[in-house]
């Protein structure tokens, strides 16, 4: 296990803040050698979870911070895969960070939901709207501002 330059109760929140967090919005940007011990982490957390009877939920009652991450991996992810044995994260590398160049690196869920939002069909625009928009938009443009009474 990687040390981090952190103290064993440091280091072991730190896995378990990420591990969290990645559960809940299943995907995070961390640096290479935390994406790394966390990825390890959460696969054995979600395969030991897999049985979804009472002593998996305490264990992840024991080790996830909220309670949301903990319902989450019982009624969505164990079913999601059930099919997988290991490999429920994947990683990808990022360009390195500005700041000190430390290497980056994305974490997802494999099968992750991804949300999109339905995008509205643009109404079809006559020749006549069209004309009139072009028309209005130079008059705005064209007429002569008005000038302020100003005391002096």
């Amino acid at each position: 296990m990687r040390q981090f330059s952190r103290k064993t109760d440091h280091r072991n929140h730190l896995i378990r803040n990420l591990a969290t967090s990645l559960v809940l919005y299943e995907r995070i940007d961390t640096t290479l050698a935390k994406g790394k011990e966390v990825k390890s982490f959460l696969d054995a957390l979600i395969a030991r979870a897999k049985d979804a009877d009472l002593n998996a939920i305490r264990q992840l009652k024991a080790v996830l911070f909220d309670m949301n991450a903990v319902k989450k991996i019982i009624e969505e992810l164990v079913p999601r895969y059930a099919g997988r044995n290991s490999g429920f994260t994947r990683s990808y590398h990022l360009k390195n960070r500005l700041g000190d160049n430390s290497a980056m690196m994305r974490l997802e869920l494999v099968d992750r939901k991804v949300f999109v939002a339905k995008e509205e069909e643009p109404k079809a625009k006559t020749k006549t709207a069209s004309k009139a928009l072009d028309i209005v938009s130079n008059e705005v443009n064209t007429q002569p501002k008005e000038k302020k009474n100003v005391r002096k």
